[in-house]
């Protein structure tokens, strides 16, 4: 996961957060950025693997919007922006499915 290029690049993550959000787009950058290098921790910890593996599935699912916006929002654009941004939203899944594999494989 990319949660501290959230910080490094946070005017790029700004653009891609759904306006229906309450609050500033940068407060979502920060917070979905300190989420992920959560995630990221508590997968690395063989304790904390089962619960981090959930948590990861489920920030997968929460981000999704953000992808498609970014994906309306690079139509216009070239062809390299538009292929990265519509890539994106596929790898979702098969993201989430190895989230909850992880989180099945660990033991309790």
């Amino acid at each position: 996961m990319t949660g501290s290029a959230h910080f490094v690049l946070s005017r790029r993550f700004d653009e891609i957060v759904p306006r229906g959000l309450p609050g500033s787009p940068r407060t979502w950058t920060y917070v979905s950025g300190v989420a992920e290098l959560a995630c990221a921790a508590a997968l690395a910890a063989p304790r904390t693997r089962r619960a981090g593996a959930t948590a990861t599935a489920l920030l997968l699912v929460a981000v999704f919007p953000a992808n498609v916006k970014m994906a309306l929002d690079h139509r216009a654009r070239n062809l390299r922006s538009r292929y990265a941004a519509y890539a994106r939203l596929p790898i979702q899944l098969p993201l989430i499915g190895w989230a909850l594999r992880v989180r099945r494989d660990t033991g309790r």
